[in-house]
């Protein structure tokens, strides 16, 4: 018997290692039939056909029927690991701000009005990192770097020359410097994770 989840290399339920089981054990807890729904033992019809457990994060909901269409499906779950990613860093962002006492514990709902002082926002209140005084400045700033890397991934190339195939998972020493997804069971397992925490986010 072998499990095949879509993105991963199919894994073999035999005993040739003990690594190779586990790696099926753990990922089938996440993918497949028997993975946890989001109505739990009430499920059974509520879950539609076409969302078969492939994919990190389905849970089996789609009320509206929003992803039937295989193409709208690809596209809304891209949008929601790139969304879940900023929405990560935005959380972060958030709370930062209100844990340093270089920034007077300033909260982040108030701290973007810092710039309209009379003298400007300090990044994590050093002065000599980014000293803010024009918020026409910082979205230029923002729309060109957000700019630049939308288009490398759009593109699947980097400037270095580095090229990836899956641009919502493109994986080596330029995107995955710790090798977090070298084993394939950590791997499917930080992809649920990832979209666990971005749905929170």
């Amino acid at each position: 018997m072998a499990l095949s989840v879509r993105g991963l290399p199919k894994l073999s339920t035999t005993k040739a290692s003990s690594k190779a089981t586990r790696v099926v054990t753990k990922a089938s807890m996440y993918y497949g039939a028997d993975r946890p729904k989001w109505l739990g033992p009430f499920s059974d019809k509520a879950v539609p056909s076409y969302l078969k457990g492939e994919y990190p994060g389905d849970y089996g909901w789609d009320s509206a029927g929003l992803s039937a269409d295989p193409e709208t499906f690809a596209r809304y779950r891209s949008s929601e690991v790139f969304h879940s990613r900023w929405a990560m860093l935005g959380a972060l962002g958030c709370v930062l701000p209100e844990t340093l006492d270089s920034t007077k514990h300033v909260p982040w709902f108030k701290a973007g009005a810092l710039i309209f002082d009379e003298g400007g926002l300090d990044y994590l209140g050093n002065p000599s990192l980014i000293h803010a005084q024009s918020i026409i400045a910082i979205l230029a700033v923002e729309v060109i770097m957000m700019g630049l890397v939308e288009a490398y991934r759009a593109s699947g190339e980097l400037p270095t020359g580095y090229k990836f195939s899956d641009k919502l998972y493109p994986g080596g020493d330029a995107f995955d410097p710790l090798g977090l997804a070298d084993d394939p069971e950590i791997f499917a397992e930080l992809k649920v994770k990832e979209l666990k925490n971005g749905r929170l986010a």
